[in-house]
């Protein structure tokens, strides 16, 4: 009997030891989400109501596809936080759709359908950099714990107002917040300004920023979905996105 109290005390010992090492630091706090997430969209005059459609659009979509909740399931906690901001000027920004937890089909549509009934109304000047440190604001007041904060960005032409973008993209990254970028550079009516021709290669040296950061070119409003899906998905399930991508609907 002996022998087998010290064999049962010595085998406790070495399981609440193993269980010390690897339980987190005393006060640590587990992420309550794998990502928060925001999406900013760009509203100033030079985007037309069509256009915002097309975007309002591709993201809910986006949201209703089997393959984001997928992706969203596929993470540690299975959940994601997600705000939806619409921006404009240097002061012009508005969180349409507050923070919502996100962690199945039904709440992933009831976003959906929030966002698809909500009102649009149009901005003015173009101040990313404004977009980028409302999101920023944002991020620190949600009081959400995320182990991933990223703020993705899509718009039709450079910064026009407010601060340096650069200087609202570098303090961001300092923060350990990614910023990816979706700029818009489809073929517009002869009568409206043409998008900026470079307005790529603007946003990958100004705006996207932070580890493993990304650009997607919109060339043509028609693949907007597309892209959106693929962004959210690159966005939410890091290890295995190209397959979610590449899996149908």
């Amino acid at each position: 009997m002996r022998l087998n109290w010290v064999k049962l005390c010595t085998a406790f010992s070495l399981f609440t030891t193993a269980c010390v090492m690897h339980a987190p630091p005393v006060g640590a706090q587990q992420p309550q989400v794998d990502l928060a997430l925001v999406l900013a969209v760009d509203i100033s005059a030079s985007v037309d109501d069509g256009e915002a459609g097309i975007q309002r659009e591709g993201y809910v979509a986006a949201l209703r596809d089997p393959r984001v909740v997928e992706a969203i399931r596929s993470g540690v906690t299975g959940r994601i936080a997600l705000t939806y901001v619409e921006w404009s000027g240097p002061t012009d920004q508005n969180q349409l759709i507050m923070w919502r937890e996100i962690s199945d089909a039904a709440s992933a549509q009831a976003f959906a359908d929030e966002l698809q009934k909500a009102p649009y109304t149009p901005g003015y000047t173009t101040s990313i950099s404004g977009g980028i440190d409302f999101c920023v604001q944002l991020l620190h007041t949600s009081g959400i714990n995320a182990a991933r904060r990223v703020i993705d960005v899509s718009g039709d032409g450079y910064s026009d107002r407010g601060r340096d973008i650069r200087s609202s993209r570098d303090d961001a990254v300092k923060q350990g917040i990614v910023i990816n970028g979706l700029p818009l550079m489809n073929p517009r009516p002869a009568y409206r300004a043409a998008i900026p021709s470079d307005l790529d290669t603007y946003y990958a040296k100004n705006v996207t920023g932070g580890r493993g950061s990304f650009t997607l070119v919109v060339r043509k409003l028609e693949d907007f979905n597309r892209l959106v899906l693929r962004k959210l998905l690159l966005e939410i399930a890091e290890n295995h996105a190209t397959a979610l991508i590449n899996k149908p609907s």
